[in-house]
């Protein structure tokens, strides 16, 4: 997992780094910083020899850097201009001009505003962060140069992760100075290697009932979000899949590799409880319908049915009590993950409010006593106990009706593989990213991020053996 830092973090890390090496040791890190930044932008370039370069330096230590590396890449045979951020406002540069614009402006501790120069097909390098994105949620105030990549230093900063800062940072370079940030951390990057390391290998024993997971989803008119979540669960590992949904036997297309019954019309807990203990994890919500008849019927199947579950969709506002309490789900006490967008966010009495999308997430997740998967461009995973999972897999193929229901099937069969909560959750959202980033650029559906599911979670497997 790859440590993701605030500014504050960042800064603590770096006071505490410069106390063990000595007052008016800065140069240490800054001729690391600056090195590392000359060696990318002579990778972006082929090669430094004969090339035209303009540094953009600032008056601080992220403008040392980009001094250091303007050194070491004239060294390298290019011709290297440097401009202060106080008379670049007005330039313009094209390819006649240069072949590379450096970003040393400012670093994460910049809160005024600038105004950078006019860049037009010149690749752009940022040292640390792209100045005026703001390091902490990703918001621009002002002037900004988006970047094609970027060059940071210890640990990725949060606003690279959210709001514009994954437009602005391009592709980003993590770059070790020895500054140690194992201290400071609170949230995780999630990468191949953890997915890998999470999943169990598969028992050569095994049968179909060692990881069997429980679907309550579906209902007339809304009979492809169980179809999607069944298949999903099935593709992720799941060995056995019982669906129920509500109403006629019409309502749901049951996939041929599924067993499917509809549900009673009332007292639905009975009927689940039934063979529960059979199954490894439950995933109910998705396609349910709404109603305070629905409601009551979802709180009970989660209070008699403690097993590890997945609430998504629909199940999402129904498991909140009446008058907005958590008492039937801080009761529970096996393992449960909640999967909502900003407004099922809302529903559960997050605050959407609140620009720190992670405080509000561990926030709830406190509240609930649940694992919360937050979704959105970059998902968040907070378990109870604060501990964060950010998940940047996948992008706008995503975005198309279905797909949630696909992530809930996914988490459901890690979940019932025997994953931790929040590593389930974590997992399914990478696999899942990854997946819709597989499919094609234009007309994505659910179906095909489903069909894929499979065959990333074997390449991710296989990566790191």
């Amino acid at each position: 997992m790859i440590p993701v830092l605030s500014p504050e973090q960042m800064r603590h890390a770096d006071s505490v780094a410069l106390s063990l090496v000595g007052p008016g040791h800065e140069n240490v890190f800054i001729q690391r910083a600056g090195f590392a930044t000359a060696q990318v932008a002579r990778k972006m370039l082929d090669g430094a020899y004969g090339k035209r370069i303009v540094v953009i330096a600032g008056k601080g230590h992220n403008g040392d850097d980009g001094r250091v590396a303007a050194t070491w890449l004239r060294e390298w045979g290019a011709s290297v201009s440097e401009i202060g951020t106080d008379e670049v406002a007005g330039w313009f540069f094209d390819s006649r001009t240069a072949d590379l614009v450096i970003d040393a402006a400012f670093g994460i501790g910049f809160r005024g505003t600038w105004t950078p120069p006019i860049v037009f097909d010149v690749p752009v390098l940022a040292v640390d962060i792209p100045t005026g994105l703001n390091a902490a949620d990703g918001t621009v105030a002002g002037g900004v140069l988006a970047a094609h990549r970027t060059v940071t230093f210890a640990a990725p900063k949060l606003g690279m992760l959210f709001g514009d800062g994954p437009a602005l940072c391009g592709e980003i370079d993590i770059v070790d100075v020895g500054i140690d940030v194992v201290d400071e951390v609170d949230a995780f990057l999630v990468e191949a290697s953890d997915v890998a390391a999470w999943l169990p290998p598969r028992d050569r024993e095994s049968h179909k009932w060692n990881h069997a997971v429980r679907v309550i989803a579906g209902s007339s008119g809304m009979g492809g979000a169980a179809s999607l979540v069944s298949v999903s669960a099935m593709r992720a590992g799941a060995g056995m899949v019982h669906l129920s949904w509500r109403t006629g036997l019409d309502s749901v297309s049951v996939p041929t590799e599924v067993v499917g019954h509809s549900l009673p019309v009332t007292n639905w807990a009975d009927f689940v409880a039934t063979d529960i203990q059979r199954f490894s994890s439950m995933i109910i919500g998705p396609g349910l319908g709404r109603g305070d008849d629905v409601a009551s019927e979802v709180r009970s199947v989660l209070a008699r049915c403690d097993i590890p579950a997945v609430i998504d969709g629909d199940g999402l506002s129904a498991s909140i009590d009446p008058k907005g309490e958590y008492a039937t789900l801080r009761a529970r006490r096996a393992a449960t993950v909640l999967t909502p967008h900003d407004g099922e966010f809302v529903a559960l009495g997050g605050d959407v409010q609140n620009p720190d999308r992670i405080a509000a997430t561990q926030q709830l997740a406190a509240i609930t006593g649940c694992t919360i998967l937050r979704k959105g461009p970059t998902t968040i995973v907070s378990d109870p106990e604060g501990a964060v999972y950010l998940v940047v897999a996948g992008d706008e193929r995503l975005s198309t009706a279905g797909t949630g229901d696909v992530l809930a099937g996914v988490i459901g069969a890690l979940l019932a593989r025997g994953l931790a909560a929040p590593e389930a959750a974590a997992a399914g959202a990478y696999i899942h990213g990854v997946a819709g980033s597989t499919c094609a650029v234009e007309g994505t559906i659910a179906r095909d991020v489903a069909a894929l599911i499979s065959d990333v979670m074997t390449e991710v497997v296989s990566s790191v053996n």
